[in-house]
């Protein structure tokens, strides 16, 4: 790890907030929301995000976090964003994709009209990547609608619960791990 990446991996592991059993027993929460408000870490984040991001067409942000990270890194970059919404948070018509989670199922939508993503230079980016199911989720869906998906960019990766193998061989940049 470079001094600079490990600079601001200790910056995020500083701000995160750990909140024991949520959003169940026996979970320890990390909240990412002090790191964000905090000017100095939403600068890091956004700047090392970014640099993994350079040669991106479009960036896609996973909802809801990943919106506020994803619009921070195209503006970063000078390129759009695409927001991946949670199912039913668009007008019709929509490109939808379904997934399993481990507690049920989940749906993530993008537009299907207004946007042409074919053949764009996609990087994903999100807050957390756990077990690699809304990753993998959004993957599918952006490659259905034509877009190379480039890679991924996380602020924190929770390396026990196996989301990088999920994703693989999608190139996976995370900024801290735990």
């Amino acid at each position: 790890m470079s001094g600079e990446s490990a600079s601001v991996s200790k910056l995020i592991e500083k701000l995160i907030r750990e909140v024991p059993d949520f959003p169940e027993p026996g979970v320890q929460f990390k909240d990412l929301t002090p790191l964000l408000a905090d000017a100095d870490g939403l600068r890091a984040v956004t700047d090392a995000l970014a640099a993994t991001a350079a040669d991106a067409d479009l960036v896609a942000g996973l909802d809801a976090r990943g919106f506020l990270l994803g619009a921070a890194v195209a503006t970063r970059l000078g390129v759009g964003v695409l927001a991946v919404r949670k199912g039913g948070k668009l007008p019709p018509p929509v490109h939808s994709v379904t997934y399993q989670l481990e507690y049920g199922s989940a749906t993530l939508e993008i537009p299907s009209d207004g946007i042409d993503i074919a053949g764009l230079n996609v990087v994903i980016i999100d807050d957390v990547l756990a077990t690699g199911g809304t990753l993998a989720a959004a993957m599918r869906l952006l490659e259905a609608g034509g877009a190379n998906v480039m890679s991924a960019a996380v602020v924190l990766e929770l390396t026990a619960l196996g989301g990088r193998d999920v994703v693989a061989p999608l190139r996976v940049s995370s900024l801290h791990t735990v």
